[in-house]
């Protein structure tokens, strides 16, 4: 009988966080990825096999063989999920694949226009036996998207404002994701994912100046400001638009909310900020 669980983006931050989990808890993992060059990123015990969205039916319906369970997540380049996302769904279908775990986004209920909110419809119109997690912001856009500008100026340059985010880790995302693939009550669920501390960008420079031991400013530029700053770093268009309506978004302290939902489902408190800088203070190190 398969018991494995197919993890799409095995090497990203939060299918790494997934994969992690899993192991902990002695699950066999099948990871799919898009370049096999990337399979020593993987710890031991992984099977990595090549996998690409927007294969055919046949090709999508082998690569998940010997699977159970799929942990699926949609790659920030993809906006045609119809073509790309759904086709894995109904290759899983027909597998028989009894759960599948779908990385949504905070808020996507009330946010039609989302990729995010067409799959969780597709998913519940074609009867999937589907877990949702929506996220709120990762603690790891500081140490990746924004990182280069924390090492190198000391400085978070978005344009929150006077806003509060309940950021969350990855890594408990992936935590959370194990618990459900592994245990019973969590089909046909969807569970909003936060952290416990709601925090301004303002204390987020004085959390990482206190763990890091050295000043990080919080600049708060205008939105104005900020979307000339990508322009000038030859950011795309479509990347840009994509910032503006996130921190307009945030500015309006949609993502302010902390909860347990994280203690709830796995039984441990989610991670600190602190904890995360101190995690990871090696992305914010001056390269000398």
């Amino acid at each position: 009988m398969p018991d494995s669980v197919f993890v799409t983006g095995a090497t990203g931050i939060v299918g790494r966080g997934v994969v992690d989990a899993l192991l902990t808890k002695g699950v066999k993992v099948i990871a799919g990825l898009r370049d096999q060059g990337s399979a020593h990123c993987l710890p031991d015990g992984v099977e990595a096999r090549t996998f690409n969205f927007g294969a055919g039916a046949k090709e999508l319906e082998d690569v998940l063989e010997g699977a159970d369970r799929l942990f699926l997540m949609r790659p920030p380049q993809i906006a045609d999920v119809q073509s790309q996302l759904f086709p894995v769904i109904d290759a899983g279908n027909r597998r028989g694949i009894r759960q599948t775990v779908f990385l949504s986004l905070q808020g996507v209920q009330y946010n039609k226009a989302t990729p995010h909110h067409a799959v969780e419809e597709y998913m519940r119109q074609i009867d999937v036996p589907y877990t949702f997690l929506r996220p709120n912001f990762f603690m790891q856009n500081l140490s990746t998207t924004y990182a280069a500008e924390i090492r190198e100026r000391g400085e978070i340059y978005v344009p929150a404002g006077r806003s509060f985010t309940a950021f969350i880790d990855a890594r408990d995302i992936g935590r959370v994701a194990a618990t459900t693939f592994t245990e019973s009550g969590h089909t046909r669920k969807a569970y909003t994912l936060s952290g416990e501390q709601s925090l301004t960008y303002r204390n987020i420079a004085r959390t990482m100046t206190d763990v890091l031991g050295r000043h990080i400013t919080y600049a708060r530029p205008s939105e104005t400001d900020y979307l000339a700053h990508l322009a000038a770093q030859g950011q795309p268009e479509g990347y840009i638009d994509v910032q503006k309506m996130i921190y307009r978004i945030v500015r309006l302290n949609i993502s302010a909310i902390p909860n347990r939902a994280i203690r709830q489902l796995t039984g441990t408190p989610a991670t600190t900020f602190a904890d995360f800088v101190r995690d990871n203070r090696s992305a914010w190190t001056p390269q000398r």
